[in-house]
């Protein structure tokens, strides 16, 4: 049974958020407009700015695994990906820029004018949350616009920051690493703060991502004094490590305790949450425990490649057979995640409490109403009935795992030109324990077959973005990730675009109705996912790196649009 205090927690939280995320563009931001808080005398306790405060934690970045890939080369959804096949049109309104898509931002700034009225004694720590949800927000523009209009103060409504100067993207992130040590500052330690609340580790989590995205986009992009912001990453990452609080999960079983840190009820207490969302029965549940078994997108073939064997080898080096020709034999020797990712000859179907509902799984479930690809998607896949029950689930969701620092770390020490095997032993090194992995080492050898990121990439960077990628699959780090190592290359790989390998003896086994007999493959059959596209796969541009500003933007304020577009 959860703990008494997360049914607090829903009461003066997350009734507010799950209000706020059924509501599109921020419009619940707009419900209570800033100026009736005036009116009404708010701004004056540490309870006013709390209530004020619980409107942006519906922003907070919950992973929800199914749906968080599918703009990546990791997973095929169902419909093509507008925007990866280069078909993304210039919108001629909205597109990210409307007035309602700047409001948190305003909100928050309106916060930060007025709360210094309080005579609350906690007021600097809720001005550390509303300053975290401003870096969160703006981090997003920068992400999706590059150069976005800056505006730090209140104005009468969002309309004159989206027609603001367009303010250069390193100024802005500047900017956003300032709030983010605020909030590192100011926000109370974990084991002080009130559940559900954002803490000093929260603080330290976001800034090593957003750190690491920014010291990663300027390396890549050519844009130049990026070692701050690595060494940013390293040292709040570092902080976390160090703590002493948090440790990989596992309870000494490799062939599960991946797939189940997924499907837990209550994470309050789990080593690998540095922040997490609660569910619970009656005041708050969410569907996607159901949506992950029942979802149509599936994990691409060029993801499912990238699982090493059990030696720590890829396919092109490893001392076993590889034989992707039936599911069992791709699956056979390979990395315990991947059978804890996908669902392999033996998972248990479990969708009913009756036994005969339940169904150990023979064949991949592919075609019409199955998943795309035939690699089913099973990370956060409860075995449960219980959280089968559309919208039921109270399964608590990840805001920060302790995996994403540890990756992130290495990442950042090896872009530093700092990383040693220690550094390896205390982060990546940790993940493969507890699957009984090998471990990386910093001598590598090259994978023969590596994917092609369009430029020179050394073996070890290679396995520290292979196992970034392993481990968060799902997570949605993905496409941010190939945009900030400008990697756009990844995405013409046909085998993006390509699902399991269906030979005429598998498609055999599989009964009439099932179609499947009439799935499309190519000459070397693996499933064609999207028979629109080229064969060959798709075309990166590099304008895609940036979405475009709507043409009414361009008319009204006289925006110079992104390149390309």
């Amino acid at each position: 049974m959860k703990n008494l205090y997360k049914h607090i927690v829903f009461a003066g939280i997350l009734l507010a958020t799950l209000s706020q995320t059924a509501c599109k563009n921020d419009d619940f931001l707009d419900k209570y407009p800033p100026d009736s808080f005036n009116e009404k005398g708010y701004f004056n306790t540490d309870n006013d700015l709390k209530i004020f405060a619980n409107r942006f934690y519906g922003s907070l970045p919950v992973q929800i695994l199914i749906y968080n890939d599918g703009d990546s080369d990791n997973m095929v959804p169902r419909n093509v990906n507008t925007f990866l096949a280069g078909n993304y049109t210039v919108p001629a309104s909205g597109g990210g820029w409307s007035t309602g898509d700047w409001n948190g931002i305003y909100n928050c700034n309106f916060f930060l004018d007025n709360y210094s009225r309080s005579t609350g004694l906690h007021k600097e720590q809720f001005a550390a949350e509303v300053r975290f949800f401003r870096a969160l927000y703006y981090w997003d523009k920068v992400k999706t616009f590059g150069d976005v209009p800056l505006v730090l103060t209140k104005v009468n409504d969002a309309s004159p920051i989206i027609y603001g100067p367009r303010v250069p993207h390193k100024q802005v992130m500047e900017k956003v690493l300032e709030d983010l040590d605020f909030a590192v500052q100011h926000l109370p330690a974990k084991a002080s703060a009130e559940a559900g609340r954002l803490h000093k580790d929260a603080a330290l989590a976001l800034k090593s991502r957003i750190a690491l995205w920014e010291g990663t986009f300027r390396k890549y992009h050519g844009l130049g004094d990026e070692t701050s912001w690595l060494q940013a990453a390293a040292d709040a990452s570092q902080a976390l490590i160090n703590s002493g609080r948090y440790r990989v999960y596992s309870t000494g079983n490799p062939t599960k305790d991946y797939r189940n840190l997924f499907i837990q009820k209550d994470l309050s207490t789990n080593s690998e949450a540095i922040m997490a969302r609660t569910y619970i029965q009656g005041i708050g549940t969410h569907g996607y425990t159901r949506t992950a078994g029942e979802n149509s997108t599936g994990c691409s073939k060029d993801f499912m490649e990238n699982y090493l064997f059990t030696d720590g080898k890829p396919i092109s080096g490893t001392s076993f057979t590889y034989d992707d020709s039936t599911p069992a034999g791709e699956a056979a020797n390979r990395d315990p995640r991947y059978a804890q990712t996908v669902a392999t000859p033996g998972f248990v179907w479990t969708e009913n409490p009756d036994p005969t509902r339940q169904q150990v799984v023979t064949l991949p479930a592919v075609g019409s109403g199955q998943t795309s690809s035939g690699y089913w998607f099973i990370k956060g896949r409860s075995s449960d009935p219980e959280q089968w029950i559309a919208q039921q689930s109270d399964l608590d969701l990840f805001i920060f795992r302790y995996a994403e620092i540890l990756l992130n770390y290495a990442e950042a020490k090896y872009e530093l030109g700092t990383l040693s095997q220690g550094d390896l032993d205390i982060s990546i090194n940790k993940l493969r324990d507890r699957v009984g992995m090998p471990h990386l080492t910093t001598t590598v050898s090259a994978d023969a077959n590596a994917d092609n990121y369009g430029y020179t990439v050394t073996p070890l960077l290679y396995e520290i973005r292979r196992e970034r990628r392993i481990e968060l699959i799902g997570e949605g780090f993905r496409f941010d990730d190939i945009m900030r190592w400008k990697a756009g290359k990844l995405i013409e790989n046909p085998k993006t675009i390509r699902g399991m390998k269906l030979t005429p003896a598998l498609k055999a086994l599989y009964p009439a109705r099932s179609g499947v007999a009439n799935l499309p493959v190519d000459s070397n059959n693996y499933l064609i996912m999207y028979p629109s596209l080229p064969l060959t796969g798709r075309v990166w541009n590099d304008k895609q790196y940036l979405y475009p500003l709507p043409t009414d933007q361009l008319q009204l304020v006289g925006y110079r649009q992104n390149p390309g577009w």
